[in-house]
């Protein structure tokens, strides 16, 4: 579809667009009168998300990692290293650490691969393990439709294995930068197929190719969920990533439920956007959150999204729907201050949606 031909769609299905030059000030649909929140936006000093949200469903509870399959160290930081991690994931199951008492960055020399045969796969660092990339390469994959790897099913793109769970762990300077599989993106961590559930975990400083128009989620990059499942992230930090599209979190055709989550200074840095301009590379969509795809959903939930930047739509959030028939829920969270220097749906702040009708937004601050 022609860029012009996109604008045209906006001002039919989504009630206008603004330019950056006329974004309103306003607090969206909870008005002057919503009640005033504090943020907290370091993850040193306080939980993830709005403080007065609603507690998130049980079922974004850790996993019970108390009888775990693999522990990576024996007590120091002497035996958490990159190559017991790739190992550990390798081979599956629960996996957790023994490193000490202190928190411990391991320096990731290869990028750890889950593998299509194990039905169950859950990371747990305990809140004290850092997985760093070194600026160097993706930290972690999982593709069911690898071709590298046996096929356990005739339909890779949708089977419910293996289903991952990421939790207490944090995610530093992975970078998918130049990678090519699926369309690239995922600096920290790349998802196709399966089952991912991200719990308590912290996203900081990843990157993912600078231009393009789709490519995106320098933190975390999603495909092809199997029966069409949403992601679930919950009580969990993304700060100071960035990518072409999608500086924290990237999509396509998949819905997500994201819970008490906090997104801060996430960055969409392309440029041309999707479809790219002539004479540009494209991107720059979804300065936090990017969206693409046909029938999907997204729920943002008791969340802060914050000082998040994108070059052309959707500072906070970019959302289109092919098919028009995707749907965005937005309850009990704060989107505040982020611009979109290029287009965004008239009457949301930072938000570009095209899809079935306007986001529904309650309880909620937008500005």
């Amino acid at each position: 579809m022609g860029w012009f031909a996109l604008l045209g769609l906006v001002f039919a299905a989504s009630g206008g667009l603004t330019t950056a030059a006329a974004r309103p000030q306003i607090d969206g649909a909870a008005s002057a009168s919503a009640p005033a929140v504090r943020l907290t936006p370091d993850p040193t000093t306080g939980r993830p998300g709005r403080d007065d949200a609603p507690p998130p469903p049980s079922t974004t509870r850790p996993v019970d990692t108390s009888r775990p399959d693999i522990v990576i160290g024996s007590g120091s930081p002497a035996g958490c290293t990159s190559a017991a991690v790739v190992d550990a994931v390798e081979r599956g199951g629960v996996i957790t650490f023994d490193c000490g008492p202190e928190p411990v960055t391991i320096a990731m020399t290869a990028t750890a691969k889950v593998v299509n045969t194990s039905q169950v796969v859950v990371i747990d660092g305990g809140g004290l393990v850092t997985l760093d990339g070194l600026g160097q390469r993706r930290i972690l994959y999982m593709n069911t439709c690898d071709r590298a790897q046996v096929w356990t099913t005739p339909t890779c793109q949708n089977q419910d294995h293996p289903r991952l769970t990421i939790q207490g762990l944090t995610f530093t300077r992975g970078d998918a930068t130049g990678e090519t599989t699926e369309g690239g993106g995922g600096g920290a961590v790349f998802v196709r197929g399966g089952r991912v559930q991200v719990v308590d975990s912290t996203f900081h400083a990843n990157r993912c190719d600078a231009t393009g128009p789709d490519v995106g989620g320098a933190a975390l990059r999603v495909l092809s969920q199997f029966d069409g499942l949403p992601v679930v992230v919950a009580r969990s930090w993304f700060t100071d990533n960035q990518c072409s599209n999608g500086g924290a979190t990237s999509s396509i055709g998949v819905s997500w439920q994201i819970y008490n989550s906090t997104f801060v200074d996430n960055r969409a840095i392309g440029n041309g956007a999707n479809p790219q301009r002539a004479g540009t590379p494209g991107g720059g969509n979804g300065g936090a959150i990017y969206l693409d795809g046909n029938e999907m959903t997204l729920e943002l939930v008791g969340s802060v999204v914050r000082d998040n930047v994108a070059n052309e739509g959707g500072g906070a959030v970019f959302f289109v729907s092919n098919n028009r028939t995707g749907r965005t829920f937005i309850r009990f969270s704060d989107l505040i201050g982020n611009p979109s220097r290029g287009f965004e749906t008239r009457g949301f702040p930072g938000i570009f949606h095209l899809g079935s009708g306007p986001p529904a937004v309650t309880d909620s601050v937008l500005r």
